[in-house]
This record gives C-alpha cells, sequence and structure tokens, in this order.
C-alpha cells in the first residue's frame, strides 16, 4: 500500500507542493479549509505585489501551464488568483485531490502522546491522524507524511506594547480591520483612520488611505526612527516606493497625515461609534478619536495544530528551530536575498512533518514564494532520493 501525503491549505505553496507529488505519482490529499483555493490571497486581491510574474510562478506550475503570465509586471492578488492558482487548482493532475471546506482542526501521531518514543523508528513509522472539521461533521484521516502549508494571514497579531492584547483590545476587536484594507470606495474610511504596524503591508495601507480625500490619517509606528525596511539600490521598484512613500508621510508631505513614531498603543476604550485610542508616543502621551482602527502588526501561523507533535519552535520567532536559526545566522533583510538553506534545516523532531512557506518563517518578514518554491524543491528531491514514499515493505 502506498503511502499517503497530507497537504495542508491550497494556497500557493500548497498548491506547488501539490504538483510535486503528482510529478512523482505519490498518493496525496490536499485540505482546505475555504470554498476555494487561494482564499488567504484573494483577501488581499486589491493589493499589488512589489514582485514580478516571474517570482512567483514556480518551476512546477510553468511546466504544467506553459501559458501561465510571465515577465517583470507585478500582479495584484486578484490576479495572482485568477490568473495562475485557479488554473492549477484545476489541472487534472489535480483533480479529485482537493478537499474544499475542509480544515484541519489537529494533528497527532496514532497511538501516540507528545512525549511518547522520542526519536525512535517506532514513532516515525506511526502514521499521522488528523481531526477534519467537515460540511458533514467532525471526521478523522491518515497520512504518512504532513506538509502544513496553512500559512500566517488568518492569524494576525495583536495590537498590545508587549505582543499581548492592549486593554480594551478584545472587547473592541469587531472595530478592528486586521486585514489590508481596500480603499476603492472612498466612504467607506471617511473620517480619522488610526493606522498601527511599520511593515510592507502597514505602508501600503498608509499609502492609499493617505490618498483619500475624506479621510484623516493618524499613523502609529512603534519605532522612534523607523528605517522602513530600506534595501540599498533596491531592485524592485514597487518595494522603494512604499519606503519611499513612508518617508514623505513621516516628513510632512501630507497635511491629512499624521506619524506618531515611538508609539504604542496602552488602551481602546468605545465612545460612541467612535473608538478613543491612548498612545504613548516619542513626544508624549496621545488620545486619539477613530472613526476606524486598522491594525497590521504582522502574522503568524496556528501553532495550536501540531500541539500534540514535536516541534522544536525557536524562543524568539515561533519559526521551526532549524530554518530560524539558518534564517537569524544571515545577513540582511532583504527577501531576495534570503539564504538557500538545505533539507536539514526544514526538518523537525517529528519525523516526516514539515512546516512550509509563509508559515516557516514565524516571525519573519522576508518571506517570498519564491522560497516556499524552493522548500518544496527540496523536500521533493529528498524524499525521491530516500526512497521514503515507496509502497511500504520494498
Amino acid at each position: 500500500m502506498q503511502r499517503h501525503v497530507a497537504i495542508l491549505g491550497a494556497g500557493p505553496v500548497g498548491l506547488d507542493a501539490a504538483l510535486a507529488c503528482a510529478d512523482a505519482e505519490w498518493s496525496f490529499t490536499v485540505y482546505e479549509a475555504a470554498d476555494t483555493a487561494a482564499a488567504h490571497v484573494r483577501a488581499w486581491g486589491h493589493v499589488r505585489l512589489f514582485t514580478p510574474w516571474d517570482l512567483n510562478v514556480s518551476r512546477r506550475m510553468r511546466t504544467h501551464l506553459p501559458y501561465a503570465p510571465t515577465g517583470d509586471d507585478c500582479p495584484t492578488g486578484a490576479e495572482l488568483a485568477t490568473r495562475l492558482l485557479d488554473p492549477v487548482a484545476a489541472l487534472p493532475a489535480l483533480e479529485g485531490r482537493i478537499r474544499y471546506r475542509t480544515r484541519v482542526a489537529a494533528i497527532a501521531r496514532t497511538g501516540l502522546l507528545k512525549h511518547e518514543q522520542i526519536g525512535t523508528d517506532t514513532r516515525a513509522a506511526a502514521p499521522f491522524t488528523l481531526l477534519l472539521d467537515t460540511p458533514d461533521g467532525e471526521d478523522t484521516a491518515e497520512a504518512d507524511l504532513v506538509l502544513d502549508c496553512t500559512g500566517t494571514y488568518s492569524h494576525p497579531n495583536t495590537l498590545g506594547p508587549g505582543g499581548i492584547p492592549a486593554p480594551g483590545e478584545r472587547a473592541l476587536a469587531d472595530r478592528i480591520t486586521r486585514t489590508l484594507p481596500d480603499t476603492s470606495d472612498p466612504t467607506r474610511w471617511a473620517g480619522t483612520v488610526l493606522l498601527v504596524g511599520a511593515g510592507k503591508s502597514a505602508q501600503t495601507a498608509a499609502r492609499d488611505l493617505a490618498a483619500l480625500p475624506g479621510t484623516r490619517l493618524e499613523w502609529a509606528v512603534r519605532t522612534p526612527e523607523p528605517d522602513w525596511g530600506a534595501v540599498p539600490d533596491d531592485t524592485l521598484p514597487g518595494r522603494q516606493h512604499l519606503v519611499d512613500t513612508s518617508r514623505a508621510l513621516a516628513d510632512g508631505a501630507n497635511d491629512r497625515a499624521t506619524v506618531h513614531t515611538g508609539a504604542h498603543v496602552q488602551a481602546l476604550h468605545p465612545a460612541g461609534d467612535r473608538v478613543r485610542v491612548m498612545l504613548t508616543t516619542a513626544s508624549g502621551p496621545r488620545e486619539i478619536v477613530c472613526d476606524h482602527v486598522v491594525a497590521l502588526t504582522g502574522y503568524t501561523g496556528d501553532a495550536a495544530l501540531y500541539r500534540q507533535l514535536q516541534v522544536h519552535e525557536c524562543y524568539a520567532t515561533g519559526a521551526p528551530m532549524n530554518l530560524s536559526a539558518a534564517l537569524l545566522g544571515s545577513a540582511g533583510g532583504d527577501c531576495l536575498a534570503q539564504p538557500s538553506v538545505g533539507i536539514d534545516a526544514l526538518r523537525n523532531p517529528e519525523p516526516h512533518f514539515f512546516i512550509l512557506g509563509a508559515k516557516s518563517y514565524g516571525r519573519l518578514n522576508t518571506f517570498l514564494l519564491r522560497t516556499g518554491y524552493e522548500q518544496i524543491d527540496q523536500l521533493a528531491a529528498t524524499y525521491a532520493e530516500e526512497s521514503e514514499l515507496l509502497p511500504a515493505g520494498t
């Protein structure tokens, strides 16, 4: 009986993993919580990437889709989904292999607890049990190799200065936007918007919100003297444009935008149909009464999925320890200059369980789709060489 691969998530990296399994003629199933592929990508579909098509289409995707987009144009999330990922999900090689509206709620080693059979062949040989939430209720499935490609976009970080919720944040959760705002309808963001965060998502939101004539932007940035993630001689014009725009806003170029540096959210309070936010800033405490709160303080993956598995996480980044060590040991924060790591950096103490894609970077913000595709290359090559997916007993 051939061993089975479970792929969690039908985003770009999950779909590329599925193509790798199909090419190797391995048995596999993709589990996707949404009712379509690339759900996270669609959630920011209005945003344009600063990387071109050639960095977002994998080698396998191009082999299966010779007409896949190419060139230096940078797609929006919606274009990436409709022009690339939807056609990949519809390929005959993946027909019947993607289970939509099926969320993997938890993973365990069949018959073994987390602390049992540490580093033994017995544990490595035991199949995984997946607890599934399906349209028909709870179910289970088994797999011999599990690839967690669930991403991070559905698990945003909170607003408090130490990484925990600020007082009042939980009570006002339904009043806080934690995804990139779509500004195509300017009236949606009329009034005062408090934006919190300084990464590329926050910079994108600041650029778009500051351009709305009916919007007053108050931008809270934690760093006292932000460098906006500038890369010397940046080869990605879209990324450099965000840096330039952020610097201009911080310098007062827009009289409807104020950038508060060294700022931390101390508390949130309801103020009728508005929100009163208490900030500490480099220039002293501030009280901002706003109509909208947009929190773009980063995203991290759901570690609860593998709570019962032997996963060694970095105490700083939350990423798998071996990969995190390799990334933290490299110089610079340019996503184009990330090191090429080997399969050992992707392995966990739990045999045959891998965290891949954006989730594998934990709190590090230098992940590119190209990196995820390289991870799939390394895993597929290693397992083919080791014959780990040959029929049992051969």
